[in-house]
């Protein structure tokens, strides 16, 4: 056996099957075998690959115990001459291994190879090529000036910005992502230490490397696409520590007391200043767009009512009290702007219906409470109405001005038409146009470019694969869409070279498949398209399920003294709502009587019923209440949750 390759996936289905239709073509000419470990994955990712990748060798999980150690559990039965560890979102080249195996071949010092990678949009990913990250390394690196003065031999020594990146050269550390090594030199410095849950063992790894005598290479004469961020989500907070920690114990393992005791204060400071960083970060993402939503308000509502109490109401120069005022136009505001965030106004893209339905609600709400306040506590109702104009005008003027400054999440659901270029045979560009009408996608203009050297005779089709750059500038292409079963890895990743990164996003449909990939990260929308269900994992759902469980839990407050005499179990009850207030659990959840009804389910929370709560008759068999949970997972209705509730009232205190 040549080659064995080892995929660690958990929770990247559609990604890991892009990345074995890639490897299977890879392995076609090799005497190679293919281990998939599964860390415990709950999105259908074992059960694609039995049903589409029947060759390869898969271990499945009960519990995620981290990438190093998943990874050696392949390696101890691996029996390859090469251990090539390889991300589950990456493709490959169909010459990709045979180019690595030979060129280790030829070159017995070599113990490690790494290769050329490029994110989802043809951009050149600067790990592809590391240093050691010493103290001095290190320090620069954390505090900026790596990136700073990327090709500088003395600041950018952790990424190696100086060297060629188009040519072959020693490095000191290999990227986790494609990680190339002789069986042989793993048997003498060993695998991957399993104190690094995740990050920093490929560093570790790599040291090993040099430091039992061989050499470890940056070897770009074959590239892959590198999905960065698919996997884990680098930007979060978690990310930061699980990181830096990784660093931590890199240093103490390797270094001298003093230097170890220096990185471990560098990291330290590191981690502390990166993690508050990302802490304001994401709360200032999270918050810029209300705080500025409500300083608009705020100041038109104040100025819409001087003029109107000078002009109009009292002329002859009596004014509303401003300790009223006070309380009054926060409390608006507030209202306004959490019944237009229910209404999913804060969603991308903007939606101006969704704008007018939470300020619509919020009026509403806002007229019910004055209704309600004695005379002496009541505000002008024309103020309220005219405020609410005032409210839905300065939300859709925000947002159209975000948007006219090129901040593309501030786009308005019209300018979201996607224009679109399926590169591929006329059977599979018709297969992906129509996965393409089953998914969220707003496709304003879809056309078909050829691939087989002429244009076919078909009112779709609007060019050659060679004429793609300029179909691209002609119709005004969004989106290039590349079929796999088609074309070869490396003739995508050339024309995504070719093309160069620009305005144009790039994809990759899967043969045989339902989802179709492409751009940076997992956390950009519209990265992964697939067909289009409720499911409950959607933002929207989760949104709506949570406030209901609240209004509900209100509604049970507000009548308690009745609720309580119909509950079979009052005390059960009384606990429940308040379970539910402070989100241990929900209303309703997944039927959890057998152990596998929920399997491969998104999480969600416990559940006072469950979907099985419908049956009076004796309790479904287990097959049933796995489908029932399925169905309730896959097709989320909030009203289904409250014919759940209403027929089972009595029953709220289980």
């Amino acid at each position: 056996m040549k080659l064995s390759v080892i995929i660690v996936n958990y929770n990247v289905e559609h990604f890991l099957e892009q990345c074995l239709h890639s490897v299977r073509k890879a392995v076609k000419n090799i005497s190679a075998e293919i281990y998939v470990v599964d860390n415990n994955s709950v999105d259908g990712s074992l059960q694609m690959i039995h049903t589409k990748f029947p060759e390869v060798k898969l271990i499945a999980n009960k519990k995620n115990s981290g990438f190093s150690y998943a990874n050696n559990q392949a390696m101890r039965v691996a029996q390859g001459e090469y251990f090539l560890l390889l991300n589950p979102d990456t493709v490959v080249e169909e010459d990709t291994f045979e180019k690595v195996l030979a060129f280790m071949d030829e070159h017995p010092e070599a113990g490690g190879l790494g290769v050329q990678m490029l994110d989802g949009k043809g951009n050149f990913l600067p790990e592809s090529k590391r240093g050691l990250p010493t103290p001095l390394v290190a320090f620069f690196k954390m505090f900026g000036l790596a990136r700073l003065f990327p090709r500088s031999k003395l600041f950018g020594r952790y990424h190696l910005g100086y060297l060629d990146k188009n040519a072959i050269h020693e490095v000191d550390i290999l990227s986790g992502a494609f990680m190339l090594m002789r069986k042989k030199v793993l048997d003498q410095v060993g695998l991957l230490d399993e104190d690094f849950f995740m990050y920093g063992e490929d560093i570790d790894l790599s040291y090993r490397i040099q430091k039992g005598g061989y050499k470890n290479y940056y070897f770009p004469n074959t590239r892959i696409i590198h999905y960065k961020g698919e996997s884990t989500k680098k930007s979060s907070v978690n990310y930061v520590f699980v990181f830096y920690n990784a660093m931590i114990i890199f240093a103490r393992k390797h270094f001298s007391n003093q230097n170890a005791r220096m990185l471990t204060f560098l990291i330290t400071m590191a981690i502390y200043l990166r993690a508050g960083t990302a802490i304001f970060s994401r709360f200032a993402r999270k918050m810029f767009q209300p705080v500025l939503d409500a300083a608009c308000i705020l100041a038109g509502l104040f100025l819409i009512t001087d003029y109107y109490s000078h002009y109009i109401k009292y002329s002859e120069g009596n004014y509303y009290s401003s300790g009223l005022i006070a309380v009054a136009f926060p409390s608006y505001v507030f209202i306004w702007l959490f019944t237009v965030y229910i209404s999913g106004g804060y969603d991308r893209p903007v939606s101006p219906w969704k704008l007018f339905r939470g300020v619509l609600v919020g009026t509403g709400i806002i007229l019910i409470i004055y209704a309600l306040l004695p005379e002496a506590y009541r505000f002008s109702r024309a103020l309220i109405l005219i405020g609410s104009v005032w409210t839905f005008v300065t939300l859709a003027a925000v947002r159209l001005l975000m948007n006219l400054l090129l901040y593309k999440h501030f786009s308005f659901d019209n300018s979201a038409l996607r224009r679109i270029a399926i590169v591929g045979e006329p059977d599979e560009c018709k297969r992906v146009n129509g996965l393409l009408k089953q998914t969220s996608v707003n496709t304003g203009f879809v056309g078909f470019v050829g691939t087989n050297g002429h244009i076919e005779q078909d009112s779709d089709y609007i060019g050659r694969f060679e004429q793609l750059r300029e179909i691209i500038s002609i119709y005004k292409i969004d989106e290039v869409i590349f079929c796999a079963k088609d074309l070869s890895s490396q003739k995508i990743i050339d024309q995504m070279l070719e093309l160069g990164p620009g305005e144009t996003d790039f994809k990759i449909a899967p043969p045989e498949s339902f989802s179709i990939i492409g751009s940076n990260s997992i956390d950009t929308a519209g990265d992964l398209y697939v067909i289009d269900i409720n499911s409950i994992t959607k933002s929207v759902n989760r949104r709506k399920k949570r406030v209901l469980d609240l209004m509900l839990s209100g509604t049970f407050l507000i009548g308690l003294p009745i609720f309580l005499l119909i509950q079979k179990r009052p005390l059960g009850f009384l606990g429940n709502v308040f379970q539910v207030i402070i989100g241990n659990r929900s209303w309703v959840g997944y039927s959890r009587k057998h152990e596998r009804a929920n399997e491969n389910l998104p999480t969600i929370r416990h559940g006072v019923l469950n979907p099985a709560s419908i049956f009076r008759n004796g309790e479904p068999a287990p097959e049933t209440l796995r489908r029932l949970n399925m169905v309730y997972a896959k097709d989320y209705r909030a009203w289904n949750d409250l014919l759940i509730i209403w027929k089972n009232l009595r029953q709220l205190g289980g």
